[in-house]
């Protein structure tokens, strides 16, 4: 692994941080669906950087199902910012 497993944690955290400071601080539920979405990146980021420590393939096969996730929030939200 190129990246020391701390600093892959500290972006992580960092992320994970901006997003629910999005969703605390906003109204919209736009804005809320935008930082549960970077909280979602931040879990990818994470399960990523394990699977590479323990040089196993689960965390990257779970990350496709959190971008599935992702993706299907995204649709959600886009179908709000249409309808209203």
């Amino acid at each position: 692994m190129i990246v020391p497993f701390g600093h892959v944690l500290i972006l992580a955290g960092l992320l994970f941080l901006m997003g629910i400071l999005c969703v605390v601080a906003r109204r919209s539920l736009v804005m809320i669906l935008l930082g549960v979405e970077i909280m979602l990146n931040a879990v990818a980021i994470i399960l990523v950087g394990s699977s590479l420590l323990w040089q196993s393939l689960e965390g990257q096969a779970i990350v496709l199902f959190v971008f599935a996730i992702a993706a299907a929030e995204v649709s959600i939200g886009l179908a709000l910012i249409v309808w209203a």
